[in-house]
């Protein structure tokens, strides 16, 4: 499963549509625009948790055990309001639905994207 297939999925949910919105599908939108914010790929998602001051939490997401959850706050400060501006724009729902789905899914998704506690090749 890819790093925001679930959250693709609530969004396209949410949107009452499919994950094939013009552009490309919601995971490939969601990482352009983290992208475009200068964010790249799973290793960039997770230094900029660390960044925020929520490595404990990141580091709870990739390793083995537990995921510690996170707030829709938290995610709009480690991502930044720019960010989850863009997030919410580029799906047409307001950006507190959309620091509120990331914080619901992204700490699965990104548990599932590191599989044995470790990152991707080529994240």
């Amino acid at each position: 499963m890819g790093l925001f297939d679930q959250i693709s999925g609530m969004v396209g949910s949410a949107l009452g549509g499919s994950d094939d919105a013009a552009g490309g599908g919601i995971q490939a939108q969601v990482m352009n625009v983290l992208k475009q914010n200068g964010i790249d790929g799973m290793s960039g998602l997770v230094q900029q948790f660390e960044q925020s001051g929520m490595g404990a939490h990141v580091a709870s997401w990739v390793g083995d055990g537990q995921n510690l959850p996170i707030s829709a706050a938290q995610v709009q400060a480690a991502l930044g309001s720019p960010v989850i501006a863009s997030i919410a724009q580029r799906f047409g729902v307001d950006p507190a639905m959309a620091a509120n789905l990331l914080a619901q899914h992204l700490p699965d998704a990104v548990d599932q994207a590191t599989p044995d506690g470790t990152m991707p090749d080529g994240s």
